[in-house]
Protein backbone atom coordinates (compact mmCIF):
# COMPACT_ATOMS: atom_id res chain seq x y z
CA UNK A 1 0.00 0.00 0.00
CA UNK A 2 1.56 3.62 -0.73
CA UNK A 3 1.50 5.99 1.95
CA UNK A 4 -0.01 9.37 1.41
CA UNK A 5 0.99 12.48 0.55
CA UNK A 6 1.81 14.93 3.09
CA UNK A 7 -0.13 17.74 3.04
CA UNK A 8 0.81 21.71 3.60
CA UNK A 9 -1.29 21.82 6.58
CA UNK A 10 -0.17 18.33 8.10
CA UNK A 11 3.50 18.76 7.33
CA UNK A 12 3.46 22.49 9.21
CA UNK A 13 1.48 20.66 11.93
CA UNK A 14 4.18 17.84 12.18
CA UNK A 15 7.05 20.12 12.15
CA UNK A 16 5.85 21.90 14.94
CA UNK A 17 5.21 18.69 16.90
CA UNK A 18 8.68 17.71 16.30
CA UNK A 19 9.94 20.92 17.82
CA UNK A 20 11.78 21.80 14.36
CA UNK A 21 9.90 25.05 14.19
CA UNK A 22 9.08 27.78 11.32
CA UNK A 23 12.79 27.53 10.34
CA UNK A 24 12.66 23.39 10.14
CA UNK A 25 12.27 21.11 7.37
CA UNK A 26 11.00 17.86 7.14
CA UNK A 27 10.31 17.36 3.35
CA UNK A 28 11.36 20.40 1.82
CA UNK A 29 14.50 21.17 0.77
CA UNK A 30 16.80 23.91 1.99
CA UNK A 31 20.09 25.29 2.25
CA UNK A 32 21.89 24.10 -0.54
CA UNK A 33 19.76 22.50 -3.22
CA UNK A 34 16.82 23.59 -4.41
CA UNK A 35 12.63 22.68 -4.43
CA UNK A 36 10.82 20.29 -2.31
CA UNK A 37 11.47 16.47 -2.15
CA UNK A 38 10.01 15.01 -5.08
CA UNK A 39 6.54 13.05 -4.42
CA UNK A 40 6.99 9.52 -3.61
CA UNK A 41 10.48 10.22 -1.60
CA UNK A 42 10.76 7.93 1.15
CA UNK A 43 10.83 9.63 4.65
CA UNK A 44 13.37 8.27 6.93
CA UNK A 45 14.53 9.37 10.37
CA UNK A 46 17.10 8.37 12.21
CA UNK A 47 17.69 9.10 16.01
CA UNK A 48 20.58 11.27 15.83
CA UNK A 49 21.50 14.42 13.64
CA UNK A 50 23.96 15.32 10.76
CA UNK A 51 25.70 18.51 11.20
CA UNK A 52 28.19 17.88 8.18
CA UNK A 53 28.74 15.58 5.01
CA UNK A 54 32.44 15.92 4.30
CA UNK A 55 33.73 12.48 3.82
CA UNK A 56 37.57 13.19 5.32
CA UNK A 57 36.13 15.28 8.36
CA UNK A 58 37.27 14.57 11.71
CA UNK A 59 34.59 12.51 13.19
CA UNK A 60 33.16 10.87 9.82
CA UNK A 61 34.42 7.38 10.73
CA UNK A 62 32.29 7.03 14.01
CA UNK A 63 29.47 9.82 13.70
CA UNK A 64 26.34 7.34 12.36
CA UNK A 65 23.79 9.89 11.49
CA UNK A 66 26.63 11.09 8.98
CA UNK A 67 27.40 7.71 7.59
CA UNK A 68 23.96 6.66 6.82
CA UNK A 69 23.76 9.34 4.34
CA UNK A 70 27.60 9.19 3.46
CA UNK A 71 27.01 4.81 2.36
CA UNK A 72 24.33 6.71 0.00
CA UNK A 73 26.36 9.44 -1.57
CA UNK A 74 29.08 8.21 -1.86
CA UNK A 75 31.08 5.09 -2.74
CA UNK A 76 34.31 2.82 -1.96
CA UNK A 77 36.19 0.53 -3.25
CA UNK A 78 35.15 -2.63 -1.29
CA UNK A 79 32.06 -2.87 0.48
CA UNK A 80 30.60 -5.14 3.43
CA UNK A 81 27.42 -7.33 2.57
CA UNK A 82 26.06 -9.27 5.75
CA UNK A 83 29.54 -11.02 6.88
CA UNK A 84 31.70 -10.82 3.51
CA UNK A 85 33.85 -8.23 1.92
CA UNK A 86 32.44 -7.47 -1.78
CA UNK A 87 32.91 -5.63 -4.85
CA UNK A 88 32.37 -2.13 -4.80
CA UNK A 89 34.12 0.01 -7.09
CA UNK A 90 36.87 -1.88 -7.11
CA UNK A 91 35.33 -4.93 -9.22
CA UNK A 92 38.49 -7.24 -7.73
CA UNK A 93 41.77 -7.08 -5.70
CA UNK A 94 44.62 -9.18 -5.10
CA UNK A 95 47.79 -9.52 -2.76
CA UNK A 96 50.54 -9.87 -5.25
CA UNK A 97 53.30 -9.18 -1.72
CA UNK A 98 52.96 -8.85 2.06
CA UNK A 99 52.92 -4.80 1.64
CA UNK A 100 51.15 -5.03 -2.27
CA UNK A 101 47.44 -5.08 -2.72
CA UNK A 102 46.23 -4.09 -6.09
CA UNK A 103 42.95 -3.23 -6.82
CA UNK A 104 40.94 -2.80 -10.15
CA UNK A 105 38.42 -0.21 -10.37
CA UNK A 106 35.21 -0.60 -12.61
CA UNK A 107 35.16 1.11 -15.97
CA UNK A 108 32.45 3.96 -16.68
CA UNK A 109 31.94 5.15 -13.76
CA UNK A 110 30.54 8.53 -13.14
CA UNK A 111 30.28 10.98 -10.45
CA UNK A 112 27.51 13.21 -10.17
CA UNK A 113 28.74 16.05 -12.00
CA UNK A 114 29.48 13.60 -14.87
CA UNK A 115 33.20 13.55 -15.09
CA UNK A 116 34.74 10.22 -15.00
CA UNK A 117 35.92 8.27 -11.85
CA UNK A 118 39.40 6.75 -12.29
CA UNK A 119 42.34 5.40 -10.24
CA UNK A 120 43.72 9.37 -9.94
CA UNK A 121 40.92 10.06 -7.33
CA UNK A 122 41.10 6.94 -5.42
CA UNK A 123 44.61 7.93 -4.82
CA UNK A 124 44.04 11.68 -3.56
CA UNK A 125 41.51 10.78 -1.58
CA UNK A 126 43.40 8.92 0.01
CA UNK A 127 46.39 11.20 0.59
CA UNK A 128 43.17 13.92 2.00
CA UNK A 129 42.47 11.28 4.03
CA UNK A 130 45.50 10.44 5.77
CA UNK A 131 46.16 14.24 5.99
CA UNK A 132 43.05 14.65 8.28
CA UNK A 133 43.92 14.20 12.06
CA UNK A 134 40.69 12.12 12.68
CA UNK A 135 38.94 8.58 14.42
CA UNK A 136 40.52 6.68 11.03
CA UNK A 137 44.07 8.03 11.54
CA UNK A 138 45.15 4.74 13.03
CA UNK A 139 43.25 2.22 10.05
CA UNK A 140 45.49 4.25 7.15
CA UNK A 141 48.99 5.13 9.16
CA UNK A 142 50.42 1.63 7.78
CA UNK A 143 49.61 2.67 4.25
CA UNK A 144 52.45 4.77 2.34
CA UNK A 145 51.13 5.44 -0.86
CA UNK A 146 48.49 4.62 -3.31
CA UNK A 147 49.46 4.82 -7.03
CA UNK A 148 47.59 4.87 -10.06
CA UNK A 149 49.30 2.07 -12.27
CA UNK A 150 46.45 3.45 -15.26
CA UNK A 151 43.01 4.57 -15.08
CA UNK A 152 41.80 1.69 -13.59
CA UNK A 153 44.21 0.13 -11.38
CA UNK A 154 45.55 1.26 -7.75
CA UNK A 155 48.37 -0.31 -5.99
CA UNK A 156 48.48 0.51 -2.38
CA UNK A 157 51.79 0.15 -0.74
CA UNK A 158 52.13 -0.77 2.93
CA UNK A 159 55.15 0.14 5.72
CA UNK A 160 54.01 -3.64 7.15
CA UNK A 161 52.12 -6.54 6.05
CA UNK A 162 48.22 -5.03 6.24
CA UNK A 163 46.22 -7.72 5.97
CA UNK A 164 42.79 -5.24 7.27
CA UNK A 165 43.45 -3.21 3.78
CA UNK A 166 40.34 -4.58 2.57
CA UNK A 167 38.16 -4.03 5.36
CA UNK A 168 39.59 -0.53 6.19
CA UNK A 169 38.75 0.73 2.72
CA UNK A 170 34.76 0.18 3.13
CA UNK A 171 35.48 3.67 5.12
CA UNK A 172 37.66 5.17 2.73
CA UNK A 173 34.81 7.25 0.34
CA UNK A 174 35.73 8.53 -3.14
CA UNK A 175 35.23 11.64 -4.54
CA UNK A 176 36.40 14.03 -7.64
CA UNK A 177 40.57 14.39 -6.86
CA UNK A 178 39.79 18.49 -7.40
CA UNK A 179 37.13 18.44 -5.03
CA UNK A 180 38.88 16.19 -1.84
CA UNK A 181 39.84 19.43 -0.01
CA UNK A 182 37.08 21.54 -1.08
CA UNK A 183 35.29 23.21 1.59
CA UNK A 184 32.23 22.49 -0.28
CA UNK A 185 32.27 19.22 0.60
CA UNK A 186 30.85 19.67 3.85
CA UNK A 187 27.21 21.24 2.26
CA UNK A 188 26.80 20.36 -0.97
CA UNK A 189 29.25 17.02 -1.65
CA UNK A 190 29.84 15.03 -5.09
CA UNK A 191 29.80 11.48 -4.88
CA UNK A 192 29.49 8.39 -6.91
CA UNK A 193 26.52 6.79 -5.14
CA UNK A 194 22.82 5.46 -5.22
CA UNK A 195 21.84 9.25 -4.25
CA UNK A 196 22.94 12.57 -4.38
CA UNK A 197 22.52 15.32 -2.19
CA UNK A 198 19.65 17.98 -3.49
CA UNK A 199 19.51 20.30 0.22
CA UNK A 200 21.13 20.05 3.42
CA UNK A 201 20.76 21.85 6.64
CA UNK A 202 22.82 21.18 9.16
CA UNK A 203 21.30 19.26 12.28
CA UNK A 204 17.71 19.39 10.55
CA UNK A 205 17.51 17.29 7.28
CA UNK A 206 19.48 16.27 4.29
CA UNK A 207 17.01 15.66 1.18
CA UNK A 208 18.55 13.41 -1.42
CA UNK A 209 18.05 12.58 -5.15
CA UNK A 210 18.10 9.49 -7.21
CA UNK A 211 20.92 9.59 -9.04
CA UNK A 212 19.64 7.77 -12.66
CA UNK A 213 22.94 6.90 -14.23
CA UNK A 214 23.98 4.98 -11.16
CA UNK A 215 26.80 1.84 -11.83
CA UNK A 216 24.96 -0.23 -9.75
CA UNK A 217 21.40 0.81 -10.95
CA UNK A 218 18.82 2.54 -10.23
CA UNK A 219 17.56 3.21 -6.68
CA UNK A 220 13.87 2.57 -7.04
CA UNK A 221 12.73 5.76 -5.18
CA UNK A 222 13.05 8.72 -6.57
CA UNK A 223 14.40 10.84 -3.49
CA UNK A 224 15.15 9.67 0.19
CA UNK A 225 14.41 12.89 2.80
CA UNK A 226 15.94 12.25 5.97
CA UNK A 227 14.06 15.36 8.69
CA UNK A 228 16.27 14.59 12.13
CA UNK A 229 13.26 14.75 14.69
CA UNK A 230 14.64 15.82 17.96
CA UNK A 231 12.15 14.07 19.86
CA UNK A 232 11.11 10.07 19.64
CA UNK A 233 7.99 10.28 20.50
CA UNK A 234 7.56 13.16 18.03
CA UNK A 235 8.88 10.11 15.77
CA UNK A 236 6.81 7.91 16.30
CA UNK A 237 3.53 10.29 15.60
CA UNK A 238 4.83 10.74 12.81
CA UNK A 239 5.54 7.13 11.94
CA UNK A 240 1.97 5.97 12.90
CA UNK A 241 0.50 9.01 11.08
CA UNK A 242 2.33 8.04 7.81
CA UNK A 243 3.89 11.43 7.85
CA UNK A 244 7.24 8.82 8.59
CA UNK A 245 7.92 6.02 6.06
CA UNK A 246 10.99 4.21 8.13
CA UNK A 247 12.23 5.35 11.87
CA UNK A 248 15.34 3.61 13.67
CA UNK A 249 16.41 3.02 16.36
CA UNK A 250 13.02 2.83 18.47
CA UNK A 251 13.78 2.60 22.14
CA UNK A 252 12.82 -0.38 23.99
CA UNK A 253 10.85 1.54 26.83
CA UNK A 254 8.86 2.93 23.62
CA UNK A 255 8.53 -0.22 21.48
CA UNK A 256 5.20 -0.83 22.25
CA UNK A 257 3.56 2.30 20.94
CA UNK A 258 4.97 1.23 17.21
CA UNK A 259 4.43 -2.49 17.47
CA UNK A 260 0.74 -2.14 18.66
CA UNK A 261 0.31 0.75 15.63
CA UNK A 262 -1.62 -0.04 12.44
CA UNK A 263 -0.23 0.41 9.26
CA UNK A 264 3.45 -0.28 10.74
CA UNK A 265 5.45 -3.13 11.13
CA UNK A 266 8.76 -3.82 13.38
CA UNK A 267 11.86 -5.58 12.41
CA UNK A 268 14.78 -5.88 14.36
CA UNK A 269 18.39 -7.10 14.34
CA UNK A 270 21.07 -7.55 17.05
CA UNK A 271 23.63 -4.83 16.17
CA UNK A 272 26.82 -3.54 15.64
CA UNK A 273 26.37 -0.53 18.26
CA UNK A 274 26.58 -0.87 22.26
CA UNK A 275 26.96 0.60 24.84
CA UNK A 276 30.57 1.33 27.38
CA UNK A 277 31.48 3.70 29.77
CA UNK A 278 35.21 4.51 29.69
CA UNK A 279 37.56 5.64 32.62
CA UNK A 280 40.01 8.14 31.89
CA UNK A 281 43.05 6.33 32.75
CA UNK A 282 45.21 9.03 32.65
CA UNK A 283 43.33 11.22 35.81
CA UNK A 284 43.56 9.69 39.30
CA UNK A 285 42.25 7.60 40.65
CA UNK A 286 41.62 5.68 37.51
CA UNK A 287 44.88 4.96 36.43
CA UNK A 288 44.51 1.89 38.88
CA UNK A 289 42.74 -1.16 37.74
CA UNK A 290 41.89 -2.21 41.32
CA UNK A 291 39.44 1.20 41.18
CA UNK A 292 38.37 0.32 38.00
CA UNK A 293 37.91 -3.12 38.54
CA UNK A 294 35.86 -1.73 41.69
CA UNK A 295 33.57 0.49 39.57
CA UNK A 296 32.33 -2.21 37.99
CA UNK A 297 31.68 -4.38 40.79
CA UNK A 298 29.44 -2.06 42.17
CA UNK A 299 27.09 -2.31 39.41
CA UNK A 300 24.46 -4.65 38.84
CA UNK A 301 24.98 -4.69 34.79
CA UNK A 302 22.74 -8.05 34.32
CA UNK A 303 20.31 -6.76 36.16
CA UNK A 304 20.10 -2.64 34.99
CA UNK A 305 20.60 -3.94 31.14
CA UNK A 306 17.23 -6.38 31.74
CA UNK A 307 15.20 -3.71 33.47
CA UNK A 308 16.01 -0.95 31.18
CA UNK A 309 16.66 -2.49 27.93
CA UNK A 310 14.59 -5.81 27.84
CA UNK A 311 14.50 -7.58 24.89
CA UNK A 312 16.00 -4.07 23.31
CA UNK A 313 19.79 -5.16 24.17
CA UNK A 314 21.49 -8.28 25.25
CA UNK A 315 24.56 -7.54 28.16
CA UNK A 316 27.71 -7.96 26.80
CA UNK A 317 30.62 -10.18 27.11
CA UNK A 318 33.51 -8.90 26.08
CA UNK A 319 34.78 -5.17 24.99
CA UNK A 320 32.75 -5.40 21.27
CA UNK A 321 29.34 -7.20 20.62
CA UNK A 322 29.31 -10.80 20.21
CA UNK A 323 28.37 -10.77 16.01
CA UNK A 324 31.98 -8.98 15.13
CA UNK A 325 34.43 -10.57 14.00
CA UNK A 326 36.73 -11.27 16.97
CA UNK A 327 34.67 -11.29 20.04
CA UNK A 328 35.48 -13.96 22.23
CA UNK A 329 33.19 -14.07 25.92
CA UNK A 330 34.95 -13.06 29.18
CA UNK A 331 33.77 -14.05 32.43
CA UNK A 332 31.61 -11.16 33.41
CA UNK A 333 32.10 -9.17 36.93
CA UNK A 334 29.72 -10.14 39.44
CA UNK A 335 28.05 -7.57 41.15
CA UNK A 336 29.51 -7.70 44.29
CA UNK A 337 29.28 -4.11 46.71
CA UNK A 338 30.36 -5.13 49.63
CA UNK A 339 33.81 -6.52 47.20
CA UNK A 340 33.74 -3.04 45.42
CA UNK A 341 33.86 -1.03 48.93
CA UNK A 342 36.56 -3.36 50.21
CA UNK A 343 38.83 -2.91 46.75
CA UNK A 344 38.56 0.89 47.15
CA UNK A 345 39.58 0.72 50.88
CA UNK A 346 42.62 -1.30 50.10
CA UNK A 347 43.30 1.13 46.98
CA UNK A 348 43.61 3.70 49.41
CA UNK A 349 39.77 4.98 49.56
CA UNK A 350 38.06 4.33 52.19
CA UNK A 351 35.48 6.75 51.60
CA UNK A 352 35.11 6.74 48.29
CA UNK A 353 35.87 9.41 45.75
CA UNK A 354 34.48 12.26 43.73
CA UNK A 355 34.45 12.20 40.11
CA UNK A 356 31.93 12.73 37.42
CA UNK A 357 30.62 11.64 34.27
CA UNK A 358 29.36 13.11 31.17
CA UNK A 359 27.47 12.07 28.48
CA UNK A 360 24.87 13.26 25.26
CA UNK A 361 21.39 12.34 25.16
CA UNK A 362 21.17 11.65 21.94
CA UNK A 363 23.95 8.83 22.10
CA UNK A 364 21.80 6.53 22.34
CA UNK A 365 18.22 4.66 23.17
CA UNK A 366 17.78 5.69 27.39
CA UNK A 367 21.28 7.07 27.63
CA UNK A 368 20.58 9.74 30.47
CA UNK A 369 18.58 6.38 32.04
CA UNK A 370 21.65 4.42 31.77
CA UNK A 371 23.80 6.87 32.83
CA UNK A 372 21.69 7.89 36.02
CA UNK A 373 21.55 3.91 37.09
CA UNK A 374 25.17 3.58 37.06
CA UNK A 375 25.79 6.97 39.64
CA UNK A 376 23.13 5.79 41.43
CA UNK A 377 24.83 1.92 42.02
CA UNK A 378 28.32 3.88 42.48
CA UNK A 379 27.08 6.03 45.64
CA UNK A 380 26.30 2.94 47.16
CA UNK A 381 30.06 2.63 47.67
CA UNK A 382 30.74 5.97 48.66
CA UNK A 383 31.58 6.89 44.88
CA UNK A 384 29.83 10.44 44.30
CA UNK A 385 29.40 10.78 40.94
CA UNK A 386 28.82 14.54 39.09
CA UNK A 387 26.28 14.25 36.32
CA UNK A 388 27.42 15.92 33.21
CA UNK A 389 24.61 15.85 30.22
CA UNK A 390 26.05 18.21 27.60
CA UNK A 391 25.47 19.34 23.81
CA UNK A 392 26.79 16.58 21.22
CA UNK A 393 29.84 19.19 19.82
CA UNK A 394 30.80 20.37 23.29
CA UNK A 395 30.83 16.59 24.43
CA UNK A 396 33.21 15.75 20.93
CA UNK A 397 35.67 18.29 21.98
CA UNK A 398 36.07 17.21 25.65
CA UNK A 399 36.38 13.44 24.35
CA UNK A 400 38.68 14.38 22.11
CA UNK A 401 41.00 16.34 24.70
CA UNK A 402 40.50 13.51 27.38
CA UNK A 403 38.59 16.18 29.26
CA UNK A 404 36.70 14.31 31.17
CA UNK A 405 36.55 11.29 34.19
CA UNK A 406 34.48 9.46 32.95
CA UNK A 407 32.17 9.26 29.70
CA UNK A 408 29.70 7.18 28.29
CA UNK A 409 28.79 6.33 24.55
CA UNK A 410 27.59 4.21 21.81
CA UNK A 411 29.70 2.87 19.44
CA UNK A 412 29.21 0.83 15.94
CA UNK A 413 31.57 -1.42 14.70
CA UNK A 414 30.69 0.02 11.18
CA UNK A 415 33.00 -2.83 9.37
CA UNK A 416 31.82 -5.58 11.65
CA UNK A 417 35.97 -6.26 12.34
CA UNK A 418 37.09 -5.67 15.89
CA UNK A 419 40.12 -3.67 14.02
CA UNK A 420 37.32 -0.77 13.63
CA UNK A 421 37.02 -0.75 17.49
CA UNK A 422 39.48 -2.71 19.26
CA UNK A 423 42.73 -2.16 16.86
CA UNK A 424 41.85 1.62 16.51
CA UNK A 425 40.93 2.68 19.79
CA UNK A 426 43.12 0.89 22.25
CA UNK A 427 46.60 1.63 21.05
CA UNK A 428 49.10 3.69 23.10
CA UNK A 429 49.47 5.77 20.51
CA UNK A 430 45.85 6.70 19.95
CA UNK A 431 45.71 7.42 23.47
CA UNK A 432 42.18 7.98 23.71
CA UNK A 433 41.56 7.09 27.17
CA UNK A 434 44.72 7.41 28.62
CA UNK A 435 45.74 3.78 28.47
CA UNK A 436 48.72 2.24 27.52
CA UNK A 437 49.78 -1.35 27.10
CA UNK A 438 52.80 -1.97 25.31
CA UNK A 439 51.90 -5.99 24.99
CA UNK A 440 48.54 -5.19 23.98
CA UNK A 441 49.67 -2.64 21.39
CA UNK A 442 52.16 -5.58 20.09
CA UNK A 443 48.61 -8.06 19.98
CA UNK A 444 46.88 -5.52 17.76
CA UNK A 445 50.08 -4.91 15.61
CA UNK A 446 49.92 -8.59 14.73
CA UNK A 447 46.13 -8.82 14.20
CA UNK A 448 46.44 -5.74 12.14
CA UNK A 449 48.62 -7.85 9.46
CA UNK A 450 47.66 -10.69 9.35
CA UNK A 451 45.71 -12.15 6.31
CA UNK A 452 43.96 -15.18 7.82
CA UNK A 453 40.57 -14.06 9.21
CA UNK A 454 41.07 -17.08 11.95
CA UNK A 455 44.04 -15.80 12.63
CA UNK A 456 42.93 -12.17 12.82
CA UNK A 457 39.81 -13.65 14.92
CA UNK A 458 42.19 -15.54 17.73
CA UNK A 459 44.50 -12.08 18.04
CA UNK A 460 41.66 -10.00 19.03
CA UNK A 461 40.05 -12.18 21.41
CA UNK A 462 43.31 -12.11 23.41
CA UNK A 463 43.09 -8.51 22.81
CA UNK A 464 39.31 -8.16 24.23
CA UNK A 465 41.06 -10.73 27.11
CA UNK A 466 43.20 -7.61 28.35
CA UNK A 467 41.03 -4.95 28.18
CA UNK A 468 38.15 -6.98 29.92
CA UNK A 469 40.87 -7.95 32.85
CA UNK A 470 42.07 -4.40 32.90
CA UNK A 471 39.20 -3.23 33.04
CA UNK A 472 39.61 0.00 30.95
CA UNK A 473 35.93 0.76 30.64
CA UNK A 474 32.52 -0.60 31.51
CA UNK A 475 30.49 -2.58 28.33
CA UNK A 476 27.69 -3.25 29.96
CA UNK A 477 25.11 -3.60 26.85
CA UNK A 478 24.97 -4.23 22.84
CA UNK A 479 21.64 -3.16 21.49
CA UNK A 480 19.40 -4.85 19.34
CA UNK A 481 18.25 -2.30 16.42
CA UNK A 482 14.27 -2.09 16.19
CA UNK A 483 12.87 -0.47 13.04
CA UNK A 484 10.18 0.39 12.39
CA UNK A 485 8.39 0.91 9.12
CA UNK A 486 5.00 1.98 7.28
CA UNK A 487 3.73 -2.17 5.64
CA UNK A 488 3.60 -0.39 2.14
CA UNK A 489 7.61 -0.71 2.11
CA UNK A 490 9.16 -3.50 0.59
CA UNK A 491 12.84 -4.78 0.01
CA UNK A 492 14.27 -3.29 3.43
CA UNK A 493 16.79 -4.94 4.86
CA UNK A 494 17.64 -4.35 8.79
CA UNK A 495 21.23 -3.49 9.03
CA UNK A 496 23.64 -4.37 11.83
CA UNK A 497 25.36 -1.44 12.15
CA UNK A 498 22.82 1.05 11.72
CA UNK A 499 23.45 1.78 8.02
CA UNK A 500 20.42 0.55 6.31
CA UNK A 501 20.96 0.05 2.29
CA UNK A 502 17.47 2.23 1.21
CA UNK A 503 18.39 2.12 -2.79
CA UNK A 504 16.81 -1.09 -2.96
CA UNK A 505 13.90 0.16 -0.64
CA UNK A 506 10.38 0.47 -2.47
CA UNK A 507 6.51 1.14 -2.17
CA UNK A 508 3.88 -1.64 -2.79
Amino acid sequence: MRTRPVSALARREFLALAGLGASGVLLGACGTGSGAAPEGALRAAFGQPVTDLDPYKANTAVDEATLIVKRLVFDTLVRREGEKLAPGLARSWERTSPTTWVFHLRPGVRFHDGSRLTARDVVACLKRTKSVESAQTPLWEPVVSATADDAHTVTFTTSVPLGALPVNLTLLFIVPARLAADPAQSRSPVGSGPFRVAGFTPSTTVELERNDSYWGGRARLPAVSLPFVAETSSAITALRNGDLDLLWPIPPDQLAEVEGAGGVRVETVPSWTYYFSWFNCSRKPFGDPAVRRAMWQAVDVAGLVRELFGAGAERMTAPIPSTVLGHRAQQPYAYDPAAARRALRDAGFPRGFRTSLMWFDATGPLARELAQAMISAWSEVGVEVEPQSIEKAQWLERLNTLDWDMNLQTNTVTTGDAGFSVGRLYTSKANRLGYANPALDAVLAKADRAADEDERSRLYGDACKTLWDDAVGIFPATLVTAYGLRRGLTGFTPAANNQPELADVARR
